[in-house]
């Protein structure tokens, strides 16, 4: 098994360190007296935004502090390419924290929730911080358990006239809509640069949404011959896009 990663705020090391990091706080509980590490185990230390470095276990004191050592060399993991966004529309209930858990275990680079026209989660106020920040807190989880070093960004939430612009910037812009006359399994795509793809919500992408992103550039593709709901539609379409530009190769 691959060695657990834990969450630094910054990953660099002091002059004189000898290569030890003491990780403490929440992320140190977690190792100490959740994982239960021991002296000798290997742990992979990042800040969650490309840096990273391999070490092993010292010492576990108390609980909630891990003395890691051999932190010889941070490494620098570049963005991949081409980069991959996923505008998601809100789904009903706990849906979104499970779309943005498995599109972060797939690869997902960035996620941008969508206020869609026909949404019925709707974020606003207290309730829309607390969603977004269980948005972020998810991806960032997502991302531990699946070993990146490089977590997927959640951005604020946008409207539709703001996805049309993210759409208009993009390399490839598409739309999973049944409307679609192709394929996302056979649209050419790119091999840098930047892909959006926008996920609609339950009750589908209106008409006039269609429009607007049809105007910034971004066509229908139907995904397959069945009609997957809103959480899992972006996760099976970003995993059909990285194998298909060879991110999976």
């Amino acid at each position: 098994m691959t060695a657990p990663v834990f969450v630094v705020d910054s990953l660099v090391l002091p002059d004189g360190c000898g290569g030890e990091f003491v990780l403490d706080g929440p992320e140190g509980r977690h190792a100490v007296s959740v994982k239960r590490l021991r002296a000798g185990e290997d742990v992979v230390l990042t800040d969650g935004r490309g840096r990273w470095a391999e070490g092993v276990v010292k010492a576990a004191e108390g609980k909630d502090r891990l003395v890691v050592m051999d932190l010889e060399t941070v490494h620098e993991e570049p963005p991949a390419q081409p980069r991959i966004t996923v505008v998601q529309a809100l789904p009903k209930g706990d849906r979104g924290e499970l779309a943005v858990e498995t599109m972060t275990e797939v690869g997902i680079d960035a996620i941008v929730p969508w206020a869609a026209g026909r949404c019925i989660t709707q974020w606003k106020g207290e309730r829309g911080v607390k969603a977004l920040t269980k948005w972020r807190a998810t991806a960032r989880e997502a991302g531990k358990q699946s070993r990146r070093v490089r977590f997927p960004e959640v951005g604020e939430l946008a409207s539709s006239k703001q996805v049309a612009g993210l759409l208009a910037g993009a390399d490839f812009a598409a739309v999973l809509h049944e409307s679609g006359e192709g394929t996302l399994a056979t649209a050419a795509l790119p091999s840098a640069g930047e892909i959006v793809l926008v996920v609609g919500p339950e009750g589908g992408v209106s008409p006039e949404e269609l429009a607007l992103f049809a105007e910034a550039g971004a066509a229908a593709y139907r995904l397959g011959p069945s009609v997957l709901r809103t959480s899992t539609a972006g996760t099976a379409a970003g995993a059909l896009l990285l194998g298909r530009t060879g991110r999976w190769s």
